[in-house]
């Protein structure tokens, strides 16, 4: 479809300077599909590190129970 001359046809365009370029529905569809992949990966290292922090206060606390150093301060 041309309009008034200025554009060309979208034949036109996908054959000519167009041709083995994204769409920009896929270069969206990708891009939200990274988004989503990197926000997973950000959820699952924050998930590692929040339980590797609960483990080392329950591994101090159980330490400190067998030692019987709990709660007296530096004495």
């Amino acid at each position: 479809m041309a309009l008034f001359g200025l554009f060309g046809s979208d034949k036109d365009m996908s054959v000519g300077a167009f041709a083995g370029r994204e769409s920009a529905t896929d270069r969206a569809a990708r891009k939200d599909d990274q988004a989503r992949s990197r926000r997973a990966a950000s959820h699952r290292r924050a998930a590692v590190r929040l339980d590797r922090k609960v483990n080392a206060e329950i591994d101090a606390n159980r330490d400190a129970e067998r030692s019987g150093k709990r709660g007296r301060g530096w004495w």
